[in-house]
């Protein structure tokens, strides 16, 4: 197996993000980009999003994974963070393919000389289990979560955590799949778009009564990286990436209210096939990356601090 380094353990590494501008990327990209030097490779449709991130010192590179198209992409990259991922609401499983398993096997192979790899995956690859309580664990059953807002997701998950799983194989590259549960923070995410909901005055839509996730802030997500990097192995280590305190989506939405003076209203449409609850079970990752540092609440007192301070300052 090839040796590699903790990414902090260097000086100045070479480090390229996919997807640099998304929601979980954006924050992992601005601290990286203090001490390293980032690359960020997206299709940047959006000149705004590309002037944000190139601002942060990174450098930019459009690709389109569906076409991929690495020309003009270097290749002597020292850690590849894959985070770019096709979510889209039609049935098109050849396109959604096309991005996530395709094309993470060629930038895989583009870059199979880096130390180490992350290839960011879903909770939603797990098989729904009947019970919400469940703790999903990284050998249980894989199955089609049926997402509400991309039905191709989680089959084309499970087909890019294959094609990761082979390529780690096949060119030596030491790489993590990380199942992430529900990211959050000031750039986004379930909990932060539920608590937009509450300070609007508008309903928060939930599965199930009650609806439990593993919530992680973006905070220890930035913070656990390095370690999650180091974890990388042949053949490749699966683990989950969630918090560690169970928490609801009714939860959450109450505790989002009281802190701004709102009432929160939680409506359940429940979805038959889908994942009653998505606890994952943190124990390897615990292992890799050691405790979280932010507590639901708290998470959710800085995201709202940060995207409606206006509403937070009326209350206190």
């Amino acid at each position: 197996m090839r040796e590699h380094d903790a990414v902090t353990n260097r000086d100045r590494d070479r480090i390229l993000v996919t997807g640099p501008s998304g929601q979980i990327a954006l924050p992992v990209v601005r601290q990286l980009a203090t001490d390293h030097e980032v690359w960020g490779m997206a299709r940047f449709t959006d000149p705004a999003a590309r002037a944000r991130i190139e601002a942060l010192g990174v450098t930019t590179v459009p690709c389109d994974l569906a076409g991929v198209d690495l020309e003009g992409v270097p290749d002597d990259f020292d850690y590849v963070i894959h985070l770019a991922a096709f979510q889209g609401p039609e049935p098109d499983y050849d396109h959604a393919l096309s991005v996530n398993a395709e094309g993470t096997g060629l930038l895989l192979h583009h870059c199979r000389n880096a130390r180490a790899a992350l290839v960011m995956s879903t909770q939603s690859v797990y098989q729904p289990h009947p019970e919400p309580a469940h703790e999903y664990r990284e050998t249980d059953p894989l199955g089609d979560a049926r997402a509400a807002h991309s039905p191709t997701y989680s089959v084309a998950k499970i087909a890019q955590e294959a094609v990761a799983r082979y390529c780690a194989r096949a060119y030596e590259l030491p790489v993590v799949i990380a199942r992430m549960n529900a990211s959050y923070g000031a750039n986004g995410g379930l909990v932060a778009y539920h608590a937009d909901a509450v300070v609007a005055g508008d309903p928060v839509t939930a599965r199930w009564d009650p609806q439990p996730y593993r919530p992680i802030h973006e905070d220890d997500i930035a913070a656990q990286l390095p370690a999650m990097l180091d974890a990388a192995r042949i053949p490749a280590t699966v683990v989950n990436w969630a918090g560690d305190e169970t928490v609801t989506v009714q939860e959450w939405s109450a505790y989002a209210g009281a802190l701004t003076g709102r009432q929160a209203e939680v409506i359940v449409k429940e979805a038959p096939g889908t994942q009653r609850g998505a606890i994952a079970d943190v124990t390897r990752r615990r292992a890799i990356t050691g405790p979280c540092r932010v507590s639901w609440r708290d998470g959710v007192r800085r995201t709202i601090l940060a995207r409606h301070p206006d509403a937070m300052a009326t209350h206190s």
